[in-house]
């Protein structure tokens, strides 16, 4: 009966709350991923550069990566529902902000440069509420589901978040278009407010650590000596830092949509949905047909390969080319996501998921605005083509050492 449970595919959405943590993960993250998308063609609606694309990326990850351990601390000793549904608001209150801030009155009044400056302070707190909403929703993860079947819900997880990144992308190019900046942020506002009533439903999560008097630091040392030597784990996430990283190049798809391959807000929807379609298919498959073996060296490849179609993306002229690129890249990459996210589930002790999940969004998720930053700088310095091709091959050096230099995360296998 227990082979039969691991094996089944939909084991995890069996269980009421899960599927709640799903929904309301879905809606939050669909929301978010609209606002990242409208910000970045916003931003270069208002200021015609680069690299101010890449400025909104280094406003969010220096409070996402300043705030993060101490954050895993916080995550520990808290009781989860009440934090998650704490962040979820004060997202709700920046959505808002913003939305007052797109108004046809606002830019009559304040100058472009002005209201950019604005945009990127209210970014700088969306990082300080994001470096404790993803570590909470991903520690939730192993305080509903049994172990038993945790690789199943984190490929559920997974998917959940592509699904919904892929889709607020997508929808948010289309909305641009039809209603505008303030429109789109209004549909954020209700995602973001359903998000709100659904996780409401989730029963509390008081902390498994009973010692809430140890010291902040000594606290914050301990998730990372875990893992520092866990090295599969170590390794994982240090190889899809470097190659987010130096990848970066979906930051620069407004650029491309525009002035390189000129298909406007439509195309720059599709643009910015390819990757993550990419990925919500894999994962799909990964789902129903999990990988069994030498999962360490498919995670190699897939990153390789991630590498390989930036390139490609980098220097295609043609739209359909560059739509096929980024929707191959975000196969591989969803390859990548599934056995990076299930070697932490796996690896890590429910009384330190905080700190160790706190310790991951530091390096991976921020790797995300340290890649938007890295790709603005670049394309000043060599121009947006050179910089996107830069970046591919960077990815593709990366990946070559790992292998070479990190056999342990080569052969690894769970």
């Amino acid at each position: 009966m227990e082979d039969n449970t691991r094996h089944d595919a939909f084991a995890s959405m069996r269980i009421p709350e899960f599927r709640n943590l799903m929904i309301g993960r879905f809606a939050f993250i669909m929301g978010l991923r609209m606002m990242a998308t409208l910000l970045g063609w916003w931003i270069y609606e208002l200021t015609n550069a680069p690299f101010a694309i890449g400025l909104i990326g280094l406003s969010e990850v220096i409070p996402a990566i300043s705030l993060a351990l101490y954050a895993g601390h916080v995550i520990d000793i808290s009781e989860k529902r009440k934090l998650l549904l704490t962040c979820i608001s004060l997202y709700l209150v920046a959505a808002i902000l913003l939305t007052l801030l797109s108004t046809h009155f606002t830019a009559t009044v304040l100058h472009n440069h002005v209201i950019a400056a604005i945009i990127y302070i209210i970014v700088f707190g969306t990082g300080i509420i994001r470096s404790f909403t993803g570590p909470t929703f991903s520690s939730l993860l192993g305080h509903i589901v049994p172990k038993k079947i945790i690789a199943n819900a984190t490929t559920w997880s997974q998917g959940t978040w592509l699904s919904a990144s892929v889709t607020g992308h997508a929808t948010a190019g289309f909305l641009i278009a039809g209603f505008g900046n303030t429109g789109t942020l209004i549909a954020v506002i209700i995602l973001v407010s359903i998000a709100l009533s659904v996780l409401f439903l989730l029963k509390a999560k008081p902390p498994l650590n009973e010692r809430g008097e140890k010291r902040t630091w000594e606290s914050v040392k301990e998730g990372l000596h875990f893992v520092y030597r866990t090295k599969e784990l170590l390794s994982a996430i240090t190889l899809d830092l470097f190659a987010v990283f130096f990848g970066g190049a979906v930051a620069m798809i407004p650029v491309y949509a525009r002035d390189i391959l000129k298909v406007g807000p439509e195309g720059f929807g599709f643009l910015n949905g390819a990757s993550d379609l990419g990925s919500i298919c894999i994962v799909i498959w990964l789902t129903l047909f999990p990988l069994r073996k030498q999962q360490g060296r498919k995670l190699l490849i897939a990153v390789g390969l991630f590498g390989a179609c930036i390139i490609v993306f980098a220097l295609s002229k043609v739209f359909w080319l560059s739509f096929i690129a980024l929707l191959i890249s975000g196969i591989v990459d969803g390859v990548s996501v599934v056995v990076r996210g299930t070697i932490m589930q796996l690896k890590t002790p429910d009384n330190m998921r905080g700190r160790v999940l706190s310790v991951s969004s530091m390096f991976v998720n921020s790797s995300n605005e340290l890649g938007q930053f890295e790709s603005g700088m670049a394309a000043k310095l060599m121009g947006v083509v050179p910089s996107v091709v830069f970046g591919g091959c960077m990815t593709l050096l990366v990946v070559i050492v790992t292998w070479v230099k990190v056999p342990v995360l080569r052969k690894m296998e769970y």
